[in-house]
């Protein structure tokens, strides 16, 4: 239709009338299906949960869970979703100790510890958002929600490297056992880096308390009140929230100031404005 439009020059209503077509098939724009969207959700946390199960074996879960769903619709989404059950299996590394939380290893000083993780959303259309979250854990500044449709080992080595190159490198990075991040190529850059790796005790989310306070922020105060159109718009309205969250919002754990406020204060010479009492650690000598 718009091939004849272009070429011939012809209106819509022409066109239409050309190739015998109703102008209300033309017109219609179709509306993303919001349980479709929430049925493919949760398709890729059951693949997720038991990858050596398939769709038959998702449909009865669906349906013990009470939800009322067909066989042959599972299946579409199924494959739609590119879900399929791995010939080979990957034994999965649990490099992670409780002697690596946050808990034991406190952050003494800005970029002493780092600390990521990733959050999931989605645009209107259903497509799946990650962002990769990375906090300084000491100022509690979030350095990078970092938004993309998916991560890889190759796109975390990409942003931390974007991130040394404008604030330094940080003595540790301390994140849970997800693949993103024990992947070797991650450990390797790591290592060659100078970066030492802090793995959390598999299941214990804790651990890595600063990073999930800022999750649930985000999602509190940004994801939930926005309707992602697309994945720009995502990523343009994180950069915003962001600069907000470290310029201007008051963290009760930094006795109420903003993230920057605080920095700028630790920073500052000598006899300065004091700190809130989580900052122990002397600043600086002028």
């Amino acid at each position: 239709m718009g091939h004849l439009q272009e070429e011939l020059e012809l209106s819509q209503r022409r066109a239409c009338n050309v190739v015998g077509q109703p102008r209300a098939t033309q017109r219609h724009t179709p509306q993303p299906d919001a349980e479709e969207a929430r049925l493919r959700e949760r398709l890729n946390e059951f693949s997720r949960q038991r990858p050596r199960a398939g769709y038959r074996t998702a449909c009865g879960q669906f349906r013990q869970e009470g939800l009322r769903v067909n066989p042959k619709r599972v299946q579409r989404l199924w494959r739609e979703e590119g879900l399929k059950v791995p010939r080979k299996q990957c034994k999965k590394r649990r490099l992670g100790t409780s002697g690596n939380g946050s808990q034991r290893r406190v952050a003494t000083r800005p970029n002493e510890v780092w600390s990521c993780d990733f959050v999931s959303d989605q645009t209107s259309d259903g497509r799946r958002l990650k962002f990769l979250c990375v906090v300084d854990e000491f100022t509690r500044e979030c350095l990078a929600p970092e938004v993309r449709r998916s991560f890889r080992s190759r796109d975390v080595i990409a942003v931390l490297a974007g991130l040394i190159a404008l604030r330094g490198t940080p003595a540790h990075l301390r994140s849970d056992n997800g693949p993103e991040f024990v992947a070797q190529a991650v450990q390797a850059w790591l290592k060659a880096h100078a970066v030492g790796p802090l793995y959390i005790a598999p299941g214990s989310p804790w651990e890595n308390a600063s990073v999930e306070s800022f999750n649930s922020r985000l999602r509190d105060e940004h994801l939930n009140r926005e309707a992602f159109a697309s994945l720009l718009e995502a990523q343009v309205l994180a950069a915003g929230w962001r600069r907000d969250d470290n310029e201007a919002r008051p963290h009760s754990s930094l006795d109420y100031l903003a993230p920057a406020v605080f920095a700028a204060r630790w920073r500052a010479p000598v006899g300065a404005t004091p700190l809130p009492a989580h900052a122990s650690a002397e600043p600086p000598k002028p």
